[in-house]
């Protein structure tokens, strides 16, 4: 029966309080239907005191959300007064902990802390434990940002990491904010895949709980991890998210801090007008609430963005008041920032004294600190300003000059950071100086040293990389299910245990997809599956079939039974009771629960009749690879966990095994490789494959079995208690999206496959044949448009279709590629990144006539000067000797386009850019066998 009257006041009162951040509107207006019903209720004057104090304190949250920061005070300070009047402790902790959040907007971080000691001791009075833990999280969330090391040390061991949201140990609410403080502790160490994964926790906590303010804090953090994970698109992705739940509130502080990092992701992307955009709306939206660090993070990337865009004066008004901010929060990362921005615009509007003085404030506030990081960073800033300007040496300078001390002082530094690599750009700033000084020897040996470390770095980012990968996979795990937390008591408890065994496999099963594609070579990828399909699936045989060469036949290439290694064995694939060939042939899983007994007769020789046999393709794009099966004795031993398990572990094993093919053709031409730089040229492609597939494929697998999770949630409401149309359209948004992703991803995947192994084929055999000229160079570019791409610059074609030639792709695409490489580094290396707007353009250009073809490659760089055009085909010149250019590059290109295409290659260079003419034979000559063209 629907309640009437005053019979709605407890009710309206329960749920006022708890929609005021999940509805405000809603929250809003129930309230005011409880204030106009408490006077006519049968209460007493204390009940009546209280529940208009309780409908105040709802009042002065809503209030505090939009932003009128006053009000709220005032109307939680009216209800204190009732409360504190009526001895309720526990309504006295709620209005503690809404004016430390009014603290927090305002600026004030110690007001926030004397709020958050009498919310815990008006807890503590009531014997209300939760509360009490509510305050000392929020007070450890808040003191890691004026000192972590003092925080972890005061709060750590009371609010351990290990303790996790939905295994019993905390509450939603709580866990939002003990997860907030553990993701702060992680990033502040630099430890961003474990700052996400706590940043995910605190986000479906606080999504559970109904603290929408804290959800939308945590999707923003968690994609700045992302981005400086440089997973962007993933960031970009929860940046959105966030902003999806600011914006139907209208709260300004929650907006403007979603715009701010948002723009700040766009700011390394290189949108510099997009970031511009975004940051000038949450500067205005969060100009009343200037005190709030949310305003001095905007300023420092209003700041960053300035100088990226060459506004020295902006960024330096920018830096000014940002450090104004940190003085007033008291918060010594802003400072040192602060300082150190200033010094870098100072530099550039000739400032160089006050410039000086703001580097070193900003190293003596890292050193205090012990901020080991920005230490490094202004010591940098110091030997760039001394490079750059004439200042006195320091007075302890023990080098030959002070850019090269302040240098090594950084070296020093970070070489005493457990864990971390100094970056290659470090090393490279060490050798320019010593060029600079001439000892060239050692500028020669700190260069090499670079190389190692940017080596050293792409290990790691492609650590970074996985790790992003991992951490994307669990966000849209989180984000997907996050939604769910409403339902009634017993669904969400049911649906709670579902989720958290989901989550444990989809976690296992991208650990496992990590480590199998790691593999670069096939049996390790063999042994590795074996291993996993034995721990996850019962498996009394398993084998895997490889598509041989000729595509007529299945070769058994790994197999185990009972522990036995099976012996080898072909199946042709016009066999018509195989089951393995109707599964490559069909493309499709074949899944037999019971075997009739009629096919024991085909049973291999030699193994056992298995009662269940599971089948499917091993499948990349549009290939097929091979068969990867799992039988077992019993019945019906595969249900749809089991077959879905296997079928991720096929395309993780699918991946593997197309790289290491590709691996293996790579390592066949580095045999034959005796430079230099055609070993670089390779770990490009390599490196360009692991990069430009396995995302894409691994994103795609992952989005896949997400949705194969949400159709059975749909299927089972479907049979059980019903589907409503907001869990439909729900789900019918989720796969749209979902479907785009995978479509998008796979065709990606596929036409670089297709590319790179074409390439990879031509490189590595150097194998005369008949070729497009257009269909081969748009190969090559394919492999390095990636780094085109990042570097901000563009490629453009003007080559026609139909112009065959009877020569050697694969050293063709060395010599492009060279060219390519050569612009981006030389033409191009005085351009900021973004160009100021322009990046810089290549143009490759085909004209093709009877006998010959006629190549223009030509860029609109720097040039080259007129005293090295003479000498830029000699082998070992370089104007970027430690900055990636090694001499050899034009020098192998002339002698492949002269000695084995039979052709001339020309330069021409002047102010306005730099052209390469190449003409070549459209038939090759032939060369004596017994004697190679000597080209490296």
């Amino acid at each position: 029966m629907p309640l009437h009257g005053t019979a709605r006041l407890p009710l309206l009162l329960l749920l006022s309080w708890h929609l005021r951040q999940r509805d405000c509107v809603r929250s809003k207006l129930l309230s005011e239907e409880a204030g106009a019903l408490l006077p006519l209720a049968s209460l007493t004057s204390e009940e009546q005191a209280q529940a208009a104090a309780r409908l105040q304190l709802v009042q002065a949250e809503l209030l505090w959300l939009r932003g009128e920061l006053d009000a709220a005070e005032a109307t939680a300070m009216r209800a204190h007064a009732t409360l504190r009047a009526l001895n309720d402790g526990a309504g006295c902790a709620d209005v503690h902990w809404l004016l430390s959040s009014i603290a927090v907007d305002r600026g004030d971080h110690a007001g926030c802390d004397a709020q958050l000691q009498a919310a815990g001791i008006e807890a503590r009075s009531a014997g209300d434990t939760m509360r009490a833990d509510l305050a000392d999280a929020a007070t450890a969330r808040w003191a890691v940002l004026r000192d972590a090391q003092t925080a972890q040390a005061r709060w750590g061991e009371h609010f351990p990491a290990q303790a996790t949201h939905g295994d019993g140990q905390l509450a939603a609410p709580l866990a939002a904010w003990v997860h907030d403080f553990h993701g702060l502790l992680a990033r502040n160490s630099r430890d961003l895949g474990r700052a996400a994964g706590h940043y995910m926790q605190s986000y479906e906590a606080a999504l559970e709980s109904g603290q929408l303010r804290a959800a939308i804090t945590a999707a923003a953090n968690i994609g700045d991890c992302l981005a400086n994970l440089n997973d962007h698109q993933s960031a970009l992705e929860w940046m959105q998210c966030a902003l999806d739940l600011a914006r139907p509130t209208g709260w300004p502080r929650s907006i403007g801090a979603c715009q701010t990092h948002t723009a700040e992701t766009m700011r390394k992307l290189g949108r510099l007008d997009a970031a511009e955009e975004l940051l000038g709306e949450a500067l205005r939206l969060l100009a009343p609430m200037s005190g709030a660090r949310s305003y001095a993070n905007a300023l420092f990337y209003f700041g960053e963005l300035s100088l990226d865009k060459g506004d020295y004066d902006t960024a330096l008004g920018a830096f000014r008041q940002l450090a104004q901010r940190a003085e007033a929060l008291g918060q010594a990362d802003f400072r040192c920032l602060a300082q150190r921005g200033s010094a870098h615009a100072l530099s550039y509007l000739d400032r160089q004294d006050e410039a000086h003085l703001a580097a070193r404030r900003a190293l003596r506030l890292a050193t205090q600190q012990g901020d080991a990081i920005n230490q490094i960073a202004a010591l940098r800033v110091l030997a760039m300003l001394h490079a750059r300007h004439d200042l006195p040496p320091p007075q302890d300078m023990s080098e030959r000059s002070p850019a090269l001390h302040y240098l090594h002082q950084a070296l020093q530094v970070a070489g005493a950071i457990a864990g971390y690599s100094p970056p290659g750009e470090l090393f490279d700033a060490l050798a320019r100086e010593y060029a600079h000084t001439g000892d060239y020897a050692r500028a020669y040996a700190i260069a090499l040293e670079a190389g190692a470390a940017r080596e050293k770095s792409h290990t790691q980012q492609a650590t970074h990389r996985a790790i992003a990968m991992q951490v994307h996979h669990q966000a849209e795990h989180a984000r997907s299910e996050g939604y769910h937390h409403r339902e009634l008591a017993a669904s969400e408890a049911r649906r709670a245990e579902v989720l958290q065994q989901t989550s444990d496999t989809l976690e296992r099963l991208s650990a496992i997809g990590q480590e199998i594609t790691t593999h670069l070579d096939a049996d390790a990828v063999f042994q590795v599956l074996d291993r996993h399909v034995h721990a996850l699936l019962p498996a009394h045989t398993f084998a895997i079939y490889m598509l041989d060469s000729a595509g007529t036949a299945l070769r058994r290439a790994h197999g185990m039974e009972a522990g036995q290694r099976l012996p080898d064995n072909i199946i042709a694939l016009n066999n018509p009771r195989a089951y393995s060939v109707r599964c490559l042939l069909g493309r499709s899983e074949v899944y037999i629960p019971q075997v009739p007994a009629r096919r024991h007769a085909y049973t291999v020789p030699g193994t056992r009749h298995n009662q269940s046999v599971l089948y499917v393709p091993l499948t990349v794009g549009e290939r097929v690879l091979g068969v990867m099966t799992v039988q077992s004795c019993d019945a019906d031993a595969y249900g749809e966990r089991e077959r879905l398990i296997f079928r991720t572990l096929c395309a993780y094993g699918a991946i593997a095994l197309d790289n290491a093919n590709a691996y293996r053709q790579l390592q066949d031409a580095q045999a034959q490789l005796v430079s230099q730089e055609k070993l670089a040229a390779l770990g490009s492609l390599v490196a360009g494959v692991a990069h430009e597939l396995n995302t894409p494929i691994g994103n795609s697998l992952l989005i896949a079995s997400t949705m194969q999770q949400k159709t059975e949630d749909v299927e089972r409401l479907m049979n059980g208690p019903g589907l409503r149309r907001s869990e439909l359209a729900s789900y019918i948004d989720d796969a749209a999206q979902a479907a785009a992703l995978v479509m998008r991803g796979l065709h990606s995947a596929a036409e670089l496959v297709n590319s790179f192994k074409q390439v990879a084929v031509d490189r590595t055999t150097e194998q005369r044949r008949q070729f497009d000229l257009q269909q081969v160079t748009h190969e090559v570019i394919a492999t390095v448009m990636n780094r085109i791409r990042s570097s901000g610059h563009r490629i453009e074609t003007d080559i026609a279709f139909g112009i065959a030639l009877d020569s050697y792709p694969g050293p063709f695409g060395q010599v492009l590629t060279n060219l390519i490489n050569n612009a981006l580094l030389h033409a191009f290396g005085h351009l900021d990144k973004n160009g100021n707007g322009s990046g810089g353009v290549m143009h490759l250009h085909a004209t093709a006539s009877a006998t010959h073809v006629q190549i223009r490659f030509n860029d609109n760089g720097a040039g080259i000067a007129e005293r090295h055009l003479s000498r830029i085909f000699d082998p070992f010149f370089t104007t970027k000797l430690g900055q990636g250019g090694s001499g050899l590059g034009l020098s192998i290109s002339y002698n492949i386009v002269t000695a084995l295409l039979g052709g001339q290659i020309q330069v021409a260079s002047n102010s306005a850019g730099t052209c390469f003419t190449l003409d070549l034979p459209l038939v090759a000559p032939r060369l004596d066998s017994a004697e190679p063209a000597n080209i490296y």
